[in-house]
């Protein structure tokens, strides 16, 4: 039989030279471009640099070593008596595997020092001609991108060389591998151009996504479900301790960490079915714990729970009586975990430092709906309030009002926030009616209610939401307003003695 020729051109050179012993082992015979070359020769074994097979030296500082006929013609040519005949006309002899990992641009970028000159030389572009190339010849070819597949394919070179199927699942591999790298690029030259000033979305959303862990189900049993992460970052949080995350461990997590870390004082933010039923802040954790409980100790069961501070093991103690899905913190005593490892299904969860991206992203029949976060702060701030009734808010009750108004937008509309002491005591979320939510919240918070205030995440179309907060022993409310019967609903608040503010700005979260 003919013997067998690899082309190794790689960037990362992890496992390189004992993948290139057991190919020469099997009787393949090594060519390889620049610092492959050397690291194989280094290692004793014997190799044809890429400029011996093409008679002209790398040009360019590097930037030209494998584009030429010599190379490509070799891999792209079938193994077809014209196709042969032709390549010993030329004197070009083929080549059966090629083995070529990418420049790490991605890696570049990540540096905080790196700039778009450094940037624009680590694209790869002879890397990803041979790739291409290889994969699509796939059917006499074999194209490895990834270090992880040497062993398999040291194995079947051994046996005398791949099979269809497996050069076919290579190549497939491959052009992921070349079209994530490509997309990698484009978003970051497209992000250093930026958009004119008269776009107020991205006109183009170039996404990279990689599976990063295989859930048992999605949302039910019957539906499957996996966590995709942007190519080039990690997991968001890493799991300390307890089972693997789910999909709805996921959502709820997303929620719970975002509201926590939405407030400045110690706070827990304890969300069950992607809701808040309890948010609490408080001079420590271990109080806010306390208080965000209260709210509502029965939905709590079965919770995810987030906090915005490290967990200190008195905080931890008061959590091990609650069953609880998830933790999770910025950072952990020991103590605490200690405490709570005895629980030995609970996860246990430290983010990883990945960056909160500024776009959301929801799939939907035929498209993705795309918006930024919701992180205003302007209207946050009580100072900006417009105070629209006669009665004037006293500092407890502003900042009762400031406290509920932040915890509204995180959750589901229609929403409407109870709370007292910088603590909800009532939440009611996603009822098709305004008043509805009302009247759960109320329910929620009992006795509770009385003195307590009240936050609206958009405006009351009509006065009952207000009247009915009046029996429940609301004092006062925070809405955004805008609704053409303003009017009677502030005439409502008056007649009942009521404070109300007006923010100017609606958080509805779908």
């Amino acid at each position: 039989m003919p013997q067998l020729r690899a082309l190794l051109s790689v960037s990362d050179k992890s496992g390189l030279v004992p993948f290139a012993r057991r190919l020469h082992e099997a009787g393949v015979e090594l060519i390889a471009s620049g610092g492959t070359a050397r690291a194989i020769a280094d290692a004793g074994l014997p190799v044809r640099a890429v400029e011996d097979v093409t008679g002209f030296p790398e040009i360019l500082g590097g930037r030209v070593k494998t584009l030429h006929p010599a190379i490509h013609g070799g891999i792209l040519a079938r193994r077809t008596t014209q196709h042969l005949e032709e390549l010993q006309q030329h004197g070009i002899a083929p080549i059966d595997l090629v083995v070529v990992n990418l420049y790490p641009f991605r890696e570049t970028i990540a540096q905080a020092n790196a700039t778009l000159a450094t940037a624009v030389e680590e694209i790869d572009i002879g890397g990803v001609a041979l790739l291409r190339a290889a994969a699509k010849n796939h059917e006499s070819v074999t194209v490895v991108c990834d270090p992880a597949d040497y062993d398999a394919v040291a194995d079947a070179f051994a046996q005398g060389g791949t099979s269809s199927m497996f050069r076919k699942r290579l190549a497939v591999k491959a052009f992921r591998h070349t079209a994530e790298y490509d997309t990698a690029i484009a978003a970051y030259l497209a992000d250093q151009i930026g958009e004119p000033d008269d776009t107020p979305m991205p006109s183009h959303i170039l996404v990279d996504l990689k599976l990063a862990q295989l859930n048992r189900y999605g949302e039910n049993p019957h539906q499957q479900g996996g966590l995709y992460i942007y190519a080039g970052e990690k997991v968001p949080f890493e799991v300390l301790h307890g089972k693997e995350m789910s999909y709805n461990n996921w959502l709820d997590l997303d929620g719970s960490w975002q509201a926590a870390q939405d407030f400045r004082e110690p706070t827990v933010a304890i969300i069950k079915h992607g809701n808040p039923c309890g948010l609490a802040s408080a001079p420590n954790l271990a109080d806010a714990y306390d208080k965000a409980l209260a709210s509502d100790p029965v939905s709590a069961f079965g919770s995810i729970i987030s906090v915005n501070r490290p967990l200190d093991a008195e905080t931890a103690r008061r959590m091990s009586s609650l069953f609880i899905e998830v933790v999770a913190a910025p950072a952990y005593e020991e103590e605490a975990l200690e405490i709570l490892r005895k629980k030995k299904n609970l996860r246990i969860v430290q983010p990883t430092g990945v960056a909160l991206r500024p776009l959301s992203l929801r799939s939907i029949y035929g498209g993705v709906l795309v918006q930024e976060l919701d992180r205003s702060q302007n209207d946050m701030d009580p100072d900006n309030w417009q105070i629209v009734t006669r009665q004037q808010p006293t500092p407890e009750q502003l900042a009762d009002l400031a406290f509920a108004w932040r915890v509204a937008r995180h959750v589901k509309s229609n929403a409407i926030v109870f709370a007292k002491d910088r603590a909800t005591v009532g939440v009611g979320a996603g009822q098709m009616s305004r008043v509805d939510s009302v009247m759960l919240a109320g329910h929620k918070a009992g006795e509770r209610a009385q003195g307590a205030v009240m936050a609206s995440d958009a405006f009351f179309p009509f006065p009952d939401g207000i009247e009915a907060a009046a029996q429940y022993g609301i004092t006062a409310v925070v809405q955004p307003g805008g609704s053409v019967r303003d009017e009677e609903v502030i005439a409502a608040a008056d007649a009942l003695g009521l404070v109300m503010a007006f923010t100017g700005t609606r958080h509805f979260r779908h």
